[in-house]
């Protein structure tokens, strides 16, 4: 069957780093905390050059592509339910809302996390502007652990964007069903029929 090129490398490649970035900083829970911190970082800088991306790369890399109204999303999602949804051969509505979705949770959890990072330990890319008081500095020098102000909101978006992952696993491999057609594969070949 023929196949034409729809996925470009670097959308491949960021979607994989995102996947394996989030992987190694979810199940290292900070420990250690170099893995923890450098994979939100990666994670954070994909993240920045997929927003780019989106505004500058290839026609199915681009947001105005495949972001639609909530409506257009909702309607996609109740005619896949009963599979007669249009196919798409870059995202479906609902794949272009779940990549906005994914990318602001995980900003969200990284900027969380490097907020904390920065509150409790006086490290990251955000120390310069955030420092911990020195209640919370003799503690760290005597070897105390502080969980920061910010821990519980960074945990917080860490386990939706887990739970939006799940989701999206659900939906593709749901429209991988419905349309006959293996969608993990075409982000790793780039490549889908037309």
């Amino acid at each position: 069957m023929n196949e034409i090129k729809i996925w470009d490398a670097f959308i491949r490649i960021a979607h994989w780093l995102m996947v394996f970035g989030f992987a190694a900083a979810y199940l290292s829970e900070g420990d250690p905390m170099w893995l923890h911190s450098w994979a939100g970082y990666l994670i954070v800088a994909v993240v920045l050059l997929r927003v780019f991306w989106g505004f500058v790369g290839p026609e199915h890399a681009r947001f105005a592509n495949f972001v639609k109204s909530p409506r257009a999303v909702f309607a996609y999602l109740g005619d896949l339910a009963r599979f007669r949804s249009k196919r798409f051969v870059g995202h479906s509505p609902a794949g272009g809302a779940m990549t906005i979705a994914l990318l602001v949770l995980l900003v969200a959890t990284a900027t969380f996390g490097m907020m904390d990072l920065a509150l409790t330990k006086g490290l990251g890319p955000l120390s310069p502007w955030l420092q911990p008081d020195a209640a919370v500095t003799a503690a760290v020098a005597a070897g105390q652990r502080v969980r920061g102000p910010f821990k519980d909101v960074h945990e917080l978006f860490a386990n939706l964007t887990l739970a939006f992952v799940i989701l999206h696993l659900c939906g593709v491999a749901l429209a991988s069903f419905a349309h006959r057609e293996n969608l993990p594969r075409a982000m790793v070949t780039g490549r889908k029929r037309p």
